[in-house]
């Protein structure tokens, strides 16, 4: 993504300040496929966080494993402190 972009979206999801205005921020710039991939990736980082196998994780989400791995590879460089 370029950095840009990125700082575009930071800078709107960071003025938002309640979760109505979240939702409705959300479900209007996304679909509810895109929402669901989101929280697809969100739940690759909290099992695998668990300890749970790359392999398990892919078969149980029904998601390829190179997607798991690429959550794996963002844990190792730090990032989802937040997601537990």
């Amino acid at each position: 993504m370029k950095a840009k972009s990125l700082q575009i979206l930071i800078k709107h999801f960071s003025e938002i300040r309640d979760k109505k205005e979240m939702e409705n921020f959300l479900a209007g710039l996304f679909t509810f496929a895109e929402i669901d991939e989101f929280v697809r990736r969100i739940e690759i980082v909290k099992m695998l966080k668990e300890g749970v196998s790359q392999h398990e994780i892919a078969e149980k989400l029904g998601v390829g494993v190179a997607t798991v791995t690429r959550g794996s590879k963002e844990i190792q460089k730090g990032n989802f402190k937040n997601i537990n």
